[in-house]
């Protein structure tokens, strides 16, 4: 090769029709390391000075061109016609420096190696795609999905293979982020059923899947009807779903989606068939010549798992998905382990039974370091023992574990939990907060029922949430610093001490509904775990003691700020970033107002119900709320206005049921302190200050409120008016152009009329919660004639009393996606109205019906249609609910939790309560009765007699017993 000083130049002519300036510029390889690249870009010629032999040797193009025996092959100077940009590149790579590619430019470099043939640049194009292409770092996609799309069609064009076979490739690990893209619609028919074919399909549930597949058939389905390929692209690419793990609730909600009737149809049939095996049996799932439709999809770049709400995952369900392909395929292989799954399906057999090694004599499982996060809430047919057992072998890295709605999940398990996975940081255990909140309700009488002992006592002893024996071999630490315990009724000062004993790196903590958690015992663990900031005891005996706790050291207030600023800065409160203490009736205004002072550093504080003051708010020194509930509380207009002036990153405020919002002046307790604000500022300095997402009011909210608000709610989320506000037509009116993103909208005790309703249905189309509730006005239902295909949950309560079935249907087909639906008052209703709601509404997990006509008179047969309903409430619809419909619903209907019922509704006068074998995931039942007076009519004086509530018994079922009471209201 000769030297470079020696070579021939060649100039190379490159032009580019959209540069800023209409110049001619000079330049030579043999500066290309210094050059500029946007100066180079802004002239429209440019004049390329590179060495001929570099060329020819680096570029079969210019080879061809440049060194051959035709006239042209001594051309001094060479036009090029190609984007400038690009062709700079690929001269850099020809001269040795580096070229950055990214997802937007490898396109165009690739076609640009391949057309002057230079094959470092190729190399380079190939390396980087199969490094971008195998990344397994979380986040953003390092190729988007737009750009993948152009890529995949350019390697089927020009047929090359390597690029079709990585890209589906990356897709297939890449999923969860590319399906919540805009671009996945475009997304190639062939693309798309390569990567769900693909072993390296990286989903965090089946649902997700399904549902994904079902966005891009819709977003599609204009461009194949045409081609006649609907029909069979549908089949080809949704029977790849496996069915028997798609959660109850989301193939009971899909029996009306047009592409996916039948075969959400059979993943019901297939659940079912599943529930109906007992766990103990369900071994004989390995006699099954094809085991794929049963395994979760795992693979080494799962970090999450979600098995939310599928009642039919048993624990050998979970292992066959963690076992080699090969033992599942190998009938001696499967023989082998038959023996050894038998002791696990014994446990599963006694729910409670501890033991150790319950996985010995099984082939290893394949471990996935990857996956973080496993979400087993609403399984109730897992084995808790040996799935943390299966945890501990195949997930090590498992730092998140969501178990909502399990009453089994008891204490004693999360200690073995925390021995087994030590790596486990956040936990949530949240079950359904019981409603015998004790400042909510006049408690009759109560009379706990215990279930019997255990046997096994080395696990449990007594009735205790908490086993003793389980302090004998109790971890010295945990590492959890997150953890939920909501609506645990169950768990004792004694559970919370072990707790705190093991979690000394708790930071959050929530309590919220554990009544049987007292304020010592509150107090006790605020003491023990010193590095908490976040703190959520709503409705629970939070009071003077766990504030002393949280203030240790401060004794007195007297000092000047600087001492007293001093001094906080060493206690729990002043760290505080979360304080949820709603409903807390034993913490009295001089408590508030000394809890108040210390909080410096409160992101989002709940003071709903309490007696907090104005003083307590004015002597609030934080400037960072984010989230302020201070709904149902006597605190004024002027002190909430002093908070959100010295609070800009307000986000989303509570203030319903705050009667003095309206009142001039400051509602005071001893310490006062005056305020430059007025009520009626309050607004003002909201729209001035903030960028609302959510907010609540009611007394003193206006029309002119609204109009003040105006330049803080343009993305407001949630609007929630209660009584005492009155928008008038006007405002709600104004309120979509206002707020176009709002998603959920609660109106109570206001004025509305059909215009207005429709204008809601028409422009608000992110809307996913609407409830009127009590509102007057000249409502009909042909208000709701509109389709919106996004709500999500509707409540009609005492708003449309003219309603028929006829009203009903319209409603299920314009409102075709509900999953929430309550209606009160809709007195026209009768037996039909259940199979309108259950055929419309297949998917229902939650309806309340109260007061509507003849629903329930001749039976509710039709709501068992709605298998996956976790929530019921039917009370004076009709006297033919039979006295078995709680043992019924409670089989029929696997995820149901929640059940209100009216005896003046029972054709038999009574209704069979399920005892803990046969109730499954039932937890809290409502039985209301009535007591009847003697009512006269004053035009016809005709006596008659007519139902009052007289009192409620609740059942509410925890972890060791049932709890039965009598309460005077009616909740």
């Amino acid at each position: 090769m000769a030297s470079e000083s020696d070579d021939e130049f060649v100039t190379l002519l490159c032009t580019n029709p959209n540069a800023a300036e209409d110049t001619e510029t000079f330049i030579s390889t043999t500066d290309i390391h210094n050059w500029e690249l946007s100066a180079i870009l802004r002239c429209q010629t440019v004049k390329i000075q590179a060495h001929r032999v570099r060329l020819v040797e680096q570029s079969s193009y210019f080879h061809g061109l440049l060194s051959g025996s035709f006239c042209e092959s001594n051309l001094s100077c060479v036009s090029i016609q190609w984007n400038m940009e690009v062709f700079i590149n690929v001269l850099k790579c020809v001269y040795g420096c580096k070229v950055d590619i990214t997802s937007k430019t490898f396109l165009s470099l690739f076609e640009a190696a391949l057309y002057f043939g230079v094959e470092s640049l190729l190399l380079t194009c190939k390396t980087w795609f199969s490094e971008a292409s195998s990344t397994k770092g979380p986040g953003l996609l390092e190729i988007q999905v737009d750009d993948l799309i152009h890529i995949w069609n350019f390697g089927l064009e020009h047929a090359n293979d390597f690029i079709p076979e990585l890209c589906a490739s990356y897709l297939a690990r890449n999923f969860m982020q590319a399906i919540s893209g805009k671009f996945f619609g475009d997304v190639p028919y062939n693309l798309l059923f390569h990567c769900i074919k693909h072993p390296d399909l990286t989903v965090y549930s089946e649902m997700h899947l399904a549902d994904a597949l079902l966005v891009w058939l819709t977003a599609n389905t204009e461009r194949l009807e045409p081609l006649s390929k609907a029909e069979d692209d549908c089949t080809g690419i949704l029977n790849q779903l496996r069915i028997s793990l798609l959660p109850l609730w989301f193939a009971a909600g899909k029996r009306r989606s047009c592409y996916f009737t039948e075969l959400a149809e059979k993943s019901m049939e297939t659940i079912f068939r599943l529930l109906k095996i007992p766990p103990a049996d369900s071994i004989g799932i390995f006699d099954d010549g094809d085991l794929d439709h049963l395994r979760i999809r795992l693979t080494e770049y799962s970090k999450k798992v979600n098995l939310s709400g599928c009642p039919q995952i048993t624990s050998v369900i979970l292992l066959l998905s963690l076992l080699p392909n090969s033992y599942c395929v190998d009938f001696m292989l499967r023989k082998s382990i038959r023996q050894s799954l038998i002791n696990l399906e014994r446990l599963s057999a006694n729910r409670d039974q501890c033991g150790s090694g319950i996985l010995h004599g099984l082939p290893p499982i394949l471990s996935f370091e990857g996956v973080e996060e496993v979400d087993i809430s609403k399984c109730p047919r897992l084995h808790l023992e040996s799935t943390i057992e299966i945890f501990l072998k195949s997930f090590p890295s498992l730092r998140k574990l969501r178990a909502t709605h399990l009453l089994n999940f008891k204490t004693t398990t999360l200690h073995k939990l925390m021995l087994k996975c030590p790596r486990i940081s956040e936990v949530d255990l949240t079950i359904d907060i019981t409603p015998l909140i004790p400042a909510q309700v006049s408690v009759i009488s109560s009379s706990p029922v215990i279930v019997p002992p255990l046997t096994n006592k080395s696990c449990f002893v007594g009735n205790n949430f908490l086993g003793m024996a389980s302090y004998h071999s109790q971890p010295s630490v945990s590492n959890i610093t997150r953890l939920i315990l909501e609506g645990r009724s169950d768990i004792s000062d004694l559970d919370l001490q072990y707790i705190t004993g093991l979690c000394v790196s708790l930071k959050y903590i929530n309590l919220k509904g554990c009544v049987s958690v007292t304020d010592t015992g509150i107090s006790n663990l605020i003491c023990r775990c010193s590095k908490l900031h976040s703190i959520l005891v709503c409705d629970t005996s939070f009071g003077i003691n766990s504030i002393q706790a949280l203030c240790s050291g401060i004794t007195s207030f007297g000092p000047a700020a600087s001492d007293l600023e001093k001094r906080c800065s060493d206690t729990l409160a002043f760290k505080l970033q979360t304080l949820h203490i709603g409903g807390c009736m034993g913490v009295d205004e001089r408590s508030l107002f000394d809890l108040m002072s210390q909080t410096q550093a409160l992101v989002s504080l709940c003071l709903r119900g309490t007696h907090v003051v104005d003083d307590a708010l004015y002597h609030f020194p934080g400037s960072s709320l984010e989230i302020l509930d201070i709904s149902n509380t006597m605190v004024s207009g002027d002190a909430l206005a002093y908070i959100v002036n010295g609070n800009p990153a307000l986000k989303c405020l509570n203030a319903r049921g705050c009667k003095n919002l309206i009142h001039q002046g400051s509602n005071t307790s001893g310490t006062e302190l005056s305020s430059s604000y007025s009520c009626r500022d309050l607004y003002t300095v909201l729209g001035k200050k903030c960028m609302l997402e959510e907010i609540a009011f009611g007394w003193g909210f206006s029309w002119l409120s609204l109009l003040a608000l105006r330049p803080a709610i343009m993305s407001l989320r949630a609007i929630s008016v209660g009584l005492g506000g009155s928008l008038g037509e006007d405002a709600l009116r104004l309120l979509p152009t206002t707020c176009p993103m709002l998603e959920s909208l609660i109106l109570c005790f206001q004025v509305i009329s059909d215009a207005i309703i429709i204008n809601f249905m028409r422009s608000l189309r992110h809307l996913q919660a609407l409830s009127l509730c009590y509102c007057l006005g000249d409502v009909s239902t042909s208000s709701f004639k509109n389709s919106i295909a996004n709500l999500r949950k509707l409540r009609l309560e005492r708003v449309t009393p003219q309603m028929t079935n006829n009203d009903l249907v319209v409603l299920t087909q314009n409102c075709a996606s509900l999953v929430e639906f309550s209606l009160v008052g809709c007195r026209l209703l009768n037996s039909d109205s259940l199979r309108l709601i259950s055929q419309g509404w297949p998917g229902l997990i939650s309806v309340h019906l109260e007061d509507c006509g003849e629903v329930t008179a001749t039976g509710v047969s039709y709501l068992f249609n709605c298998r996956a309903l976790e929530d019921i409430l039917l009370r004076h619809n009709g006297p033919g609910i039979p006295s078995s419909f709680i043992l019924d619903a409670a089989s029929k209907m696997p995820m149901l939790r929640q059940l209100a019922l009216d005896l003046c509704d029972a054709c038999e006068g009574d209704f069979d309560i399920p005892n803990d074998g046969n109730r499954y995931l039932l937890s809290i039942v409502k039985i209301a009765r009535c007591k009847f007076q003697r009512s006269t009519n004053i035009y016809f004086q005709e006596t008659h007699r007519r139902p009052v509530h007289k009192d409620t018994l609740v059942l509410v079922w925890n972890a060791q017993n049932l709890n039965s009471t009598v309460v005077k209201e009616r909740i």
